[in-house]
């Protein structure tokens, strides 16, 4: 018996050596290693072997398979290598092709405005100061001139905690306190921030409008700062962004922690002020709401308002976004579906 096995391995490995492409490789497979080929009848013979026989054989059996299948990978390795080898020198793969592109992710649009946003106000020299999204009370109306009470906190739904006193922020202007304080060493040095962030508040979801949204506030303090100071960094933030001949237009309002208070309008960069359906045939775009910090948040922020003064702003980025890729729902930006996302 131990000749059989030693026959067979000579006469597979001989037939190997033979083989030059695949489907032979495959032919000398099934003959020798398939469920009916000659290591399986070898396999089968074991049963009719005397009883103190069938180890040792069965043993030699076992070793033969796993020669014969290590000498059948060897081989296939080699005939793989060989006819790449042979395709390369034929011309049949250019190499020079590129490869399998992967997939890359991208910013959100958002977050490229936001980009954007923050690097115009960095190179006119505004430090970027992230504040808190949960924040008490005090800070999110109180300190900005919104006591208890007062009518202008309807303006904003608000998500309260278990704590009354403790709520998601519904504008990024409670970062006007906590950076004054922070960068304004009691009072005595002028600081320029903008602060980016998430904006949360209990409205209907609609087209226009979502319970959660971005804004960037603005905030300049210092000594002898006008509206006129104001209406030039607008301005110059506009050409910036929009385009170097944009003009602006700025339209009285109200805030309850400016006074005075404006809106700031920019000509419509899409039909050029002639008229058109995203601007409402107006020729104009509303990008900002602004004014002079009223004195009563200069004085909860450290600042003496009868020698300090400042201004602030407070912009969309999704409503920017929105005007610029002509974005008809809000809703797109954070429902996640690829089919918007992938277009930025």
């Amino acid at each position: 018996m131990t000749d059989s096995i030693d026959e067979l391995r000579e006469d597979a490995l001989r037939a190997l050596e033979e083989i030059r492409d695949d489907d032979a490789l495959r032919v000398w497979r099934s003959q020798f290693l398939g469920r009916r080929g000659a290591v399986g009848k070898l396999f089968g013979a074991i049963g009719s072997m005397p009883q103190d026989e069938r180890a040792a054989y069965g043993q030699g059996v076992n070793a033969l398979q796993r020669e014969l299948d290590a000498a059948y990978t060897e081989r296939e390795a080699l005939i793989q290598s060989q006819m790449l080898a042979r395709d390369l020198e034929e011309g049949e793969i250019d190499i020079s092709l590129p490869a399998h592109p992967q997939r890359r992710g991208g910013l959100h649009p958002a977050t490229r405005t936001h980009r954007e946003f923050q690097t115009i106000w960095a190179d006119m020299g505004f430090q970027v100061y992230h504040s808190r999204d949960v924040e008490a009370d005090d800070f999110n109306f109180t300190l900005l001139n919104l006591p208890p009470h007062h009518p202008a906190r309807d303006m904003q739904d608000t998500f309260y905690t278990k704590d009354s006193r403790v709520l998601l922020r519904t504008h990024t202007s409670p970062g006007q306190i906590r950076a004054m304080r922070e960068f304004g060493d009691g009072g005595t040095k002028p600081i320029r921030v903008i602060l980016p962030g998430m904006c949360y508040r209990q409205e209907q979801v609609t087209a226009r409008s979502e319970i959660q949204f971005t804004q960037v506030e603005g905030l300049a303090i210092g000594r002898n700062i006008r509206m006129s100071d104001l209406k030039g960094t607008i301005a110059e933030f506009a050409k910036r962004m929009y385009h170097p001949e944009a003009k602006v237009r700025f339209r009285a309002s109200y805030f309850p922690f400016t006074e005075p208070s404006m809106e700031v309008d920019v000509e419509c960069f899409l039909c050029g002020g002639e008229g058109c359906r995203v601007c409402k045939y107006t020729g104009w775009l509303e990008i900002a709401g602004s004014g002079m910090v009223h004195p009563t948040v200069l004085r909860n922020g450290g600042y003496d308002p009868n020698v300090w003064s400042g201004f602030a702003f407070g912009m969309g980025p999704e409503r920017i976004t929105m005007l610029k890729h002509g974005i008809q729902d809000i809703r797109y930006f954070w429902g996640n579906d690829l089919r918007f996302l992938q277009q930025f």
